[in-house]
């Protein structure tokens, strides 16, 4: 379902074991406030689903739109998918991918793309079985923010 904005305290949540599971570093500042913008403000820029177990939660995706520049044509890229460890394997992380699908049709996007890291085998051999292919690029990150305008 469509994450709510009483969703985004399970969020920050889901964030954190999302980050415990990539071996990543979450460092909490003010996200809650710049989601709510994000997903709910006048031109949503991120688009999120949460699924339950009851009152449960059990995993969440979140999916942002682009444009690529060599085929001109919008695309929708999927950030994240994290399922907590009870939930995996119970078909929920295909749901997520039909609502991917669905999202990426409705939003005039011709593929979807998404990284994750080169030794998350579960989540490499789901995609896989989805019918995913990979590119092998290297990912680059550039801090601006701090960082004095050099132009």
């Amino acid at each position: 379902m469509p994450i709510t904005a009483d969703d985004l305290d399970v969020l920050v949540e889901l964030c954190r074991e999302h980050a415990v599971y990539e071996r990543a570093v979450f460092v909490e500042d003010g996200q809650v406030e710049r989601w709510r913008d994000a997903l709910f403000g006048p031109r949503p820029a991120l688009h999120a689903w949460l699924a339950t177990d009851g009152d449960e939660p059990a995993g969440f995706m979140t999916v942002t739109t682009d444009f690529a520049t060599w085929s001109a044509r919008r695309f929708a890229y999927m950030d994240c998918l994290f399922l907590r460890e009870p939930y995996r394997g119970k078909g929920i992380g295909r749901r997520f991918f039909e609502r991917l699908e669905e999202f990426a049709r409705t939003q005039g996007c011709g593929w979807v793309e998404w990284q994750t890291p080169v030794d998350n085998e579960l989540g490499i051999g789901f995609y896989e079985r989805m019918g995913a292919t990979s590119k092998v690029k290297a990912r680059f990150s550039y801090e601006v923010e701090g960082r004095e305008a050099e132009c």
